[in-house]
């Protein structure tokens, strides 16, 4: 209980321990109602040493501790004393006020210089590591290389400098550069020499950096320089390279620009700046790797994609896929047209089936492409060019196999001759322009299985408007219907086909797609590929495949 003559004692006063280790009370200046000094008690003078007896206290005392006095006076007896709280120099201090009966008031001074610098750096690094979490939600947030870059150089210009340039890693001596200052952002690949600028070609290197009061302002090269940010009237102040560790490998290096007028950087702010890097480079690393791997899965997956076709020796061909998975661009199923050097010569085609589905499979697909692609000099004979293929994966390391269908086609004037041999595979159905379907008769053992294949071939002649269709299982097999259980069939696929009696190939394929994916729905199925061969019903042929071939009429 505070006596009603002694001023309230501040937490811990009586007690306290000064900043030199030594015990002793804290400055006490007493006031009465008229703002009158009444007494002093600074032993140390460390922090009254202006304030006299007997002057206002509003004349010799800090302006702040003035007007709590003055506030205080204002309130009634029933109210709570409020503390105040100022600067006394380079010092932090907060007053506490205790009421005397006779209406004066003694305030406590207590010195709070080092928990108010405490409160500070603590304010401080919660600010800092929410820069590094939005950093790292902002900069992760997108796998494309220059919006990285470019958020990279914007985050740093609005937090760590008046002006970022990103330097990535180069090309030889081409570097993608990024400049931000003032909210604005530009990029552009430019010849980079490192050498000019101090500590650059370190930072390239992911070596550690330089000390920024180590790096000339006037050295740095006016490519490192935002457009309009240093003006003749105000000149760079200071600079700060820092690298951009990446994942086993430097990601580049943020070059740290501050005007003449602004402090150079201190200890602290370098050390944020390697944690800011930190983050960017690891954000930009994973961008690289990324594109470097999209860039490599879009080459290899180009010879992957199903051909686009178009006529071939005066025949029209027609492709259709449509793989397993709507995420998925290739997978077991595959065709393929190939046209031989001679004019009137052959168009080899081929679809075929790889057991499973998926990437494997799609492997395994672009080593059978390859394979028929290499070995077309036998096309005129199917049945060596199955053995070879067939020895060729039984002595891969894959244990898959796979099902075929070839054709070779040639144009005798408006019909077209095909000879077709399946190897494990669906055999192709004819339609002819009355709607009937047919069946090629052949067939075959399947490929990659048996040492041995034992095929055997058949002859089809289409007349104009007549197609032959190439199709893999996924389509006879799709399960769906209105309960979703059925399969589609090859009974329904040859009605299908009867409805499209004299169509364009195009036409043929668009429609048994689509009436196949209507069947599946939304539901599970197979890759389903098809290949539709067909005599068009007029052609002029004055320049087919750049060769004058003269002109048929059906």
């Amino acid at each position: 209980m505070v006596s009603p003559t002694e001023p309230e004692s501040p937490r811990g006063a009586s007690t306290a321990t000064d900043r030199r280790g030594t015990s002793g009370t804290h400055p006490t200046v007493t006031v009465d109602g008229a703002g009158r000094v009444l007494s002093r008690d600074d032993p140390t003078g460390a922090l009254l040493d202006g304030v006299r007896v007997g002057a206002l206290l509003a004349d010799t005392a800090p302006a702040w501790l003035s007007r709590a006095h003055t506030e205080l006076l204002a309130h009634g007896d029933g109210d709570r004393p409020r503390t105040a709280s100022g600067r006394i120099g380079e010092r932090t201090v907060e007053a506490f006020p205790g009421r005397r009966a006779d209406g004066a008031v003694s305030w406590w001074l207590v010195d709070d210089t080092d928990l108010h610098r405490a409160r500070a750096q603590l304010a401080s690094e919660r600010a800092r590591s929410r820069l590094l979490q939005e950093v790292s939600s902002e900069l992760l947030a997108s796998l494309n290389v220059d919006r990285c870059m470019a958020s990279t150089a914007a985050l740093a210009a609005a937090h760590l400098a008046d002006a970022a340039v990103i330097v990535g890693v180069g090309n030889g001596r081409t570097h993608p550069v990024t400049w931000a200052s003032g909210g604005r952002t530009t990029q552009r690949n430019i010849v980079v020499e490192p050498g000019e600028l101090p500590g650059l070609t370190e930072a390239l290197l992911g070596f550690p950096p330089v000390p920024s009061r180590w790096i000339d302002p006037a050295r740095v090269p006016a490519w490192a320089i935002p457009e309009g940010f240093a003006r003749p009237d105000s000149a760079i102040g200071s600079v700060a390279v820092v690298p951009l560790p990446g994942h086993g490998f430097p990601a580049g290096a943020v070059v740290l620009l501050r005007r003449c007028e602004e402090a150079a950087f201190s200890e602290a702010e370098e050390t944020f700046a390697r944690l800011f890097a930190a983050r960017a480079g690891a954000a930009l690393s994973a961008a690289r790797t990324y594109a470097q791997q999209t860039r490599i899965t879009d080459v290899l997956m180009r010879e992957l994609l199903p051909p686009t076709l178009r006529r071939t020796r005066g025949i029209d061909f027609s492709g259709r896929y449509r793989p397993s998975a709507a995420s998925e661009r290739i997978g077991g199923d595959f065709y393929d047209v190939h046209a031989t050097d001679d004019p009137d010569g052959e168009a080899f085609a081929v679809l075929g089936d790889v057991c499973g589905k998926g990437l494997e499979a799609a492997v395994l697909t672009g080593k059978i492409r390859n394979t028929v692609e290499a070995l077309l000099p036998f096309a005129t004979d199917h049945a060596r060019m199955l053995t070879l293929l067939n020895s060729a994966l039984l002595s891969s390391h894959h244990a898959r196999f796979a099902t075929m269908v070839l054709a070779s086609a040639v144009r005798e004037r408006d019909r077209v001759r095909l000879r077709v041999t399946s190897a494990g595979h669906p055999a192709p159905l004819v339609v002819r322009t009355d709607g009937r379907v047919e069946e090629a008769r052949t067939r075959g053992t399947l490929v990659g299985v048996l040492p041995e294949m034992e095929v055997s071939g058949a002859t089809v002649v289409l007349q104009p408007g007549e197609t032959c269709l190439l199709y893999s299982d996924g389509i006879t097999e799709a399960h769906g219907g209105p309960l979703g259980d059925r399969m589609f069939g090859e009974e329904r696929l040859r009605a299908v086909l009867a409805e499209c009696a004299g169509l364009p190939a195009e036409a043929v394929t668009e429609r048994v797609q689509m009436v196949a994916s209507q069947w599946v729905g939304d539901g599970p199925h197979d890759d389903m590929a098809l290949l539709a061969i067909t005599a068009p019903r007029a052609a002029h042929l004055t320049a087919v495949d750049g060769h004058t071939r003269g002109r048929f009429t059906s």
